[in-house]
C-alpha cells in the first residue's frame, strides 16, 4: 500500500510546534491506516480498558484525521488523506465550526445553543503506546443553551463558550466532550457573565485567567483579562470595535492575549495590557492566528471602513517588540483575499489563499513570498461573508483548501508547493476545520 501524504508529512514534523501533531504510529514504523479489510472491530471496553463510550469501533494502525466542512443544510466528515466522505448529517441554518480541542469532537454553534459533533477518530495512550480508533461521526445534543451563540475558543486544554446574546461565557475542560454529552452535565470550570451583551469572546487559561471582550448592543469597546476569582488584572477600553483573539506561548515562555481593533492590537501581558497602534485612524485586525514558540502574530488588515471582505494587506506583528508590520501578500499582483484564506503552517509559515486561487506561502519573519501554488480557479469576495467562498484551513502539515465553485476539496503541500489530492464531494462547502484523531 502507498503511504499517503498526511503520513509522509508527518515523518518530517517532528520536533515541530505544539500547533501540529504527528500521524505516526506509537511502537511502529508503518505509518498507513489500515484498510477496511485489514480494520479490526473492538469493544470500546475491551481489556486495554478503553474509556470512549461507543459501544463499538474499529482499530486502525495509526491516527485517523478527518476533516469537517459545513454546507447550506448539513455538515460533511471526510477522511483528511483521502476526501471520502464519512458521514453527511442534516442540520439546517447557518451553522459554525470549532474545534473543541481534543482531537476528535468540533463545536458547532446552531439554533439553540452549542451542539458537539463526534468526528469519530480518536488515540488511546496504553502504558508506553496507543491505539487509535475510528467510529461513525455523529452529531450530539446541545451541551449548552445558547440566545446567540457565538465562539467557541479552547487555549490551554479549556473551552470557553460565548452567548452573544445575553454575553454568557461558559469554560468546561476540553478533553471530556464523550462523557459530558453522554451523560448529560458538563464538567464546568468557571461560568461569567458580561455587564451588557454584545459580539464577544473569551479565553480561558489553565492558571485562572479569563480574557474576556467589552462592549454592549451599540459597540465594542475593548477587553479585560480577569483572575480565577473575577478581579481584573488588566483592562483597556483603547480597542475601538475588539474583534478576533488568541493566546499563546512566546519563544520565551510567556503567555499573551491578544484581540484585535479598529485601530491596532491589544496584547495583555499578564497584569497589565499595552496597545499597538496601527498608524491610521482606522485600520482594522479583526482575526489573529499564533503559533505556540513563535513570536510573530498574523493578522488580517482592512483600511476602508465602507469596504466589504475583500483585502489586500495583511499584518506581522511582534507583540514583544510592539511593532506591526503591513505586508502586501501578492507582491503587486491582481489579487485580494478573505478572512477565510489566512493560515498559520506548521514551522509559523504565513499562508495566504488568494482571488487568483493561488496559495501564497510567506516567511512570517521577513513577509517574503516563499512559493505559490495555483490551488482554485479565479473567483470573487462574494457581498456578505456568510456566502460560501473557498476557505483554507491547516491539519498536519497539510493545507486543505475548499472550492464551492466546484464542490471541490484539495490538499496542498505547501512545503513541497503542489497540490496532492481534489476531490469532488457534491456540495458547495463553506466554513472547515480538521481534527487529528
Amino acid at each position: 500500500m502507498s503511504i499517503s501524504p498526511l503520513a509522509k508529512r508527518a515523518a518530517t514534523l517532528a520536533g515541530a510546534s505544539a500547533l501540529v501533531l504527528s500521524l505516526a504510529a506509537c511502537a511502529t514504523d508503518d505509518t498507513e491506516a489500515v484498510t477496511s479489510a485489514d480494520a479490526v472491530e473492538v469493544d470500546a471496553h475491551d481489556d486495554h480498558d478503553h474509556e470512549e463510550s461507543t459501544a463499538a469501533s474499529t482499530e486502525m494502525a495509526a491516527q485517523t484525521p478527518r476533516i469537517v466542512v459545513t454546507y447550506d443544510g448539513g455538515i460533511l466528515v471526510l477522511d483528511a488523506n483521502t476526501l471520502e466522505t464519512e458521514a453527511d448529517i442534516a442540520l439546517a441554518g447557518f451553522n459554525r465550526l470549532n474545534v473543541a480541542g481534543d482531537g476528535r469532537h468540533v463545536g458547532v454553534s446552531t439554533t439553540g445553543g452549542f451542539q458537539i459533533l463526534d468526528a469519530g477518530t480518536w488515540s488511546q495512550a496504553h502504558g508506553d503506546h496507543a491505539h487509535y480508533f475510528t467510529t461513525t461521526p455523529a452529531l450530539k445534543d446541545l451541551v449548552i443553551e445558547a440566545e446567540t451563540p457565538g465562539h467557541l475558543v479552547v487555549h490551554d486544554g479549556l473551552a470557553a463558550f460565548f452567548d452573544d446574546g445575553t454575553g454568557q461565557v461558559t469554560v468546561v475542560e476540553a478533553d471530556e466532550w464523550e462523557h459530558m454529552v453522554d451523560e448529560g452535565h458538563l464538567d464546568l470550570v468557571r461560568e461569567y457573565t458580561t455587564a451588557d451583551a454584545h459580539h464577544g469572546v473569551a479565553v480561558a487559561s489553565d492558571g485562572g485567567e479569563l480574557l474576556v471582550t467589552i462592549g454592549d448592543e451599540d459597540g465594542r469597546t475593548g477587553a479585560m483579562l480577569l483572575d480565577e476569582v473575577g478581579d481584573v488584572l488588566a483592562s483597556s477600553e483603547q480597542c475601538p470595535g475588539v474583534h478576533g483573539e488568541t493566546a499563546f506561548t512566546t519563544s520565551d515562555g510567556d503567555e499573551l492575549f491578544m484581540v484585535g481593533c479598529e485601530d491596532g492590537a491589544l496584547v495583555f501581558h499578564g497584569d497589565h495590557v499595552h496597545k499597538l497602534d496601527a498608524g491610521l485612524d482606522y485600520a482594522r485586525t479583526g482575526n489573529l492566528h499564533s503559533v505556540d514558540g513563535n513570536d510573530i502574530v498574523l493578522g488580517d488588515r482592512k483600511t476602508d471602513p465602507e469596504g466589504g471582505i475583500n483585502l489586500t494587506e495583511i499584518v506581522l506583528i511582534d507583540p514583544e517588540a510592539e511593532t506591526i508590520e503591513v505586508v502586501d501578500p501578492f507582491a503587486g499582483d491582481e489579487a485580494e483575499y478573505t478572512w477565510r484564506g489566512l493560515a498559520r503552517g506548521a514551522d509559523g509559515e504565513v499562508l495566504v489563499l488568494g482571488t487568483d486561487g493561488a496559495l501564497r506561502v510567506i516567511d512570517e519573519e521577513t513577509g517574503d513570498v516563499l512559493r505559490s501554488i495555483d490551488v482554485v480557479g479565479a473567483w470573487e469576495a462574494p457581498e456578505e461573508w456568510q456566502t460560501a467562498h473557498p476557505a483554507l484551513t491547516v491539519l498536519a502539515g497539510m493545507a486543505y483548501v475548499t472550492e464551492p465553485a466546484t464542490g471541490t476539496v484539495h490538499i496542498v503541500d505547501y512545503v513541497g508547493g503542489e497540490v496532492w489530492k481534489s476531490v469532488e464531494v457534491g456540495v458547495a462547502t463553506n466554513e472547515i476545520v480538521g481534527v487529528t484523531g
